[in-house]
């Protein structure tokens, strides 16, 4: 059988070049330009990398068209109703679906890593009364390097797996220590007896003179909320992860890149803009004005957490996510908050109306899980954190992967130069 190939033809020249195309196990193949600059002269452009493929990857895969997503294989709805967050990073990392011995091994090393140098819990100290727990998370994870130097050799396997371990395991507790930090309160131990969303909660709302009990709803929720956003492709803060990886740089230093990136707030901060927007219409009677507003091409208003840019038909985290909010919002939830009888109800619009259904702007995760850590009485500020403890198991999974390619080189993207020609230097007497 002959190789697929794709023919380049300069209509210029006439000068032409037959291209590989690597095939993909689903979705799209691509076309191998690795030698399209060297032999034709030109570099390809492609502005925020829509129709690139930056690597090959055995980890993720989503289909916008038909709103499909799945890790290692497994369809994102399985996981969800079947597994738990940890069983589901165990998969992320090892490819395989652990069985119970290792399951519960690999549990009992994140729970075990989940306790701070003492030292790097005094560095929280140093952060302003105010930052913002974002601010915080990059600076401390960054720093983790400086502090567990037996594990930084990226050429080492021992290493590289006790990293990962270390990632995931300190996450939810510096999380909950920016927290504590920003609002005043001392920082709460991990409590090895509960589960990693419990102790996250338990971490985060137990103060020392009293007694705390986790809710398993807000437990159960937060699990499948990590769950959904452990990973989703090649997205900024996950490209970031690489780029920063292919340089070398030690793991801490490349997850608190991802972390960078995830703030941004056209990535991380959706459904904190959600809350916004809830907040700017008010009242459930102003939903008619708004919507209208967001149908108008000329207003500059738009609904938040509706659609997704890549996904071109429903998310299908949110379809899982629904209805766990729904759950939460009937237990947990304050009946008397008018921005859950708002999101309520424009889920109902958004769901019914022609306007939406035909340009298939329906409710996304961010529109969910936004309202969830609000009933749950996590603060706005915390929701881009949330994101961060889940997506460091992608972010691990996607940098282990990368560092242990055979071809693996350093990123180094090219440009299309715009600016002066060549121009001589002019003495500033004369200018």
């Amino acid at each position: 059988m002959s190789e697929h190939t794709v023919t380049i033809t300069d209509n210029k020249t006439g000068k032409q070049l037959e291209l590989p195309v690597r095939q993909s196990t689903q979705g799209p193949c691509a076309v191998d330009i690795g030698r399209f600059y060297r032999e034709m002269g030109f570099f390809t452009y492609d502005p925020g990398f829509l129709s690139t493929a930056s690597c090959q990857s055995a980890l993720t895969y989503l289909d916008g068209e038909q709103g499909m997503l799945m890790y290692r294989g497994y369809p994102i709805e399985q996981l969800a109703e079947r597994s738990n967050f940890l069983e589901v990073a165990y998969m992320m990392l090892n490819s395989e679906l652990p069985d119970r011995q290792q399951l519960d091994e690999f549990t009992d090393i994140i729970t075990c890593h989940s306790m701070l140098n003492e030292t790097l819990n005094r560095l929280f100290n140093g952060f302003h009364h105010d930052a913002h727990p974002m601010a915080i998370m990059v600076g401390v994870v960054g720093s983790l390097s400086a502090f567990y130097h037996d594990s930084t050799d990226i050429n080492n396997l021992d290493h590289r797996e006790i990293a990962a371990h270390r990632l995931i395991a300190k996450m939810p507790t510096i999380a909950a220590a920016s927290y504590k930090h920003s609002i005043g309160e001392p920082q709460v131990y991990p409590d090895n007896s509960l589960s990693y969303t419990g102790n996250l909660l338990h971490m985060m709302f137990s103060v020392p003179c009293e007694n705390y009990e986790v809710d398993p709803i807000a437990e159960k929720a937060l699990d499948l909320i990590f769950i959904l956003h452990m990973d989703h492709e090649q997205n900024a803060s996950t490209s970031t992860v690489r780029l920063a990886g292919s340089s070398h740089a030690n793991p801490f230093a490349c997850i608190a890149s991802g972390i960078a990136a995830l703030w941004g707030p056209a990535h991380g901060g959706a459904n904190e803009a959600v809350l916004n927007m809830l907040n700017e219409i008010g009242d459930v009677s102003n939903v008619p004005r708004f919507i209208a507003r967001a149908k108008d091409k000329s207003d500059s208003f738009r609904l938040m957490g509706f659609g997704h840019r890549v996904y071109k038909n429903y998310d299908p985290r949110a379809r899982i996510i629904r209805e766990m909010c729904h759950e939460v919002l009937a237990k947990l939830g304050d009946g008397n908050d008018p921005l859950f009888e708002l999101a309520l109800r424009l889920e109902e619009i958004a769901l019914n109306d022609e306007y939406f259904i035909a340009r298939k702007l329906y409710p996304n995760v961010d529109f969910y899980s936004g309202l969830i850590y609000r009933a749950l009485g996590i603060p706005a500020n915390m929701f881009t954190v949330m994101f961060a403890i889940a997506r460091t198991v992608g972010w691990v999974a996607q940098w282990q992967e990368m560092i242990g390619e055979d071809n693996q080189r350093i990123g180094r993207p090219r440009q299309l130069y715009v600016g002066p020609i060549r121009r001589d230097y002019v003495e500033i007497s004369q200018r």
